[in-house]
């Protein structure tokens, strides 16, 4: 490892490779290119070493959707960079397993970010490593930032996470609203990938099929204070430890706010 970096910083993926819509009906699906490596680009050119992991310790799939350089602002070049960093970086290249980089400490990360994309929504809302992850993150006041459909994740943090998918898959949400009691992220302000640019979504990427769920709907159901502006309008929200974007072009603005909170904690801990 890498000892003359400000610190670690975690990258959660996601480990499965489709999505499941009402219905039934499967479409692949991964985490969108310009949501990691945007973001993590940063992260590296700040000073900061990053350690993917996942919950199975496998590399995360791309969605080919955002192999495009529509998300680059229009630039080819941009997009191979982006390509090509999340292929070759160390970093990015060796996934871990979320288990191992607990059973390491973590205490050792200063930060930690979840991008977009569908997966989030299968896996990582109810994983329960992902869970112990967050709520350490949560009782020390480290900088968590999540992107897009990323912002779903964070329910993983509740004790009853995989009851509260289980109730939004089957259209319950008295019985969503039980399973999120005491949730660590009540009464945050945050956003997500909202209901409009979701059913956007379906229409153009999904063949009319339609998500189980929709992650705005899902996260005020469990108490959060979700903030969207219009659609793939940038939209970041910073409350306390927690940092979101709601969308694909948010993703240079929250990654400058990412590293701003990543100096202030680093300072802060460091005594400078």
């Amino acid at each position: 490892m890498a000892t003359d970096t400000k610190g670690k910083v975690l990258f959660i993926g996601s480990s499965v490779e489709a999505l499941e819509l009402k219905g039934g009906r499967k479409e692949p699906a991964g985490f969108y290119l310009n949501e990691l490596a945007i973001p993590a680009q940063a992260v590296v050119d700040a000073g900061y070493e990053i350690v993917l992991a996942t919950p199975d310790g496998t590399r995360p799939v791309m969605d080919q959707h955002s192999l495009v350089a529509d998300h680059f602002h229009g630039s080819e070049k941009a997009l191979r960079e982006a390509q090509s960093f999340v292929t070759t970086h160390a970093g990015m290249r060796n996934a871990r397993s979320i288990r191992s980089v607990i059973g390491e400490g973590l205490e050792h990360y200063v930060g930690v970010f979840v991008p977009g994309g569908h997966p989030p929504m299968a896996d990582l809302m109810q994983d329960p490593d992902l869970g112990e992850v967050l709520r350490h993150f949560h009782t020390e006041s480290k900088p968590t930032a999540l992107l897009c459909h990323g912002p779903i994740a964070i329910t993983a943090a509740m004790p009853m996470a995989k009851e509260f998918r289980q109730a939004l898959v089957d259209g319950d949400m008295n019985a969503a609203r039980a399973a999120a009691e005491g949730w660590q992220y009540a009464g945050y302000r945050m956003t997500v990938f909202s209901d409009d640019e979701e059913k956007y979504v379906e229409e153009k990427f999904l063949g009319g099929g339609q998500v189980q769920f929709y992650v705005a709907s899902a996260l005020a159901t469990a108490g959060g204070l979700v903030e969207t502006k219009g659609v793939f309008e940038v939209n970041v929200v910073e409350d306390r430890e927690l940092i979101t974007g709601q969308n694909p072009p948010s993703d240079h603005t929250i990654a400058e706010l990412f590293v701003r909170a990543l100096e202030r904690r680093t300072a802060a801990t460091s005594g400078t």
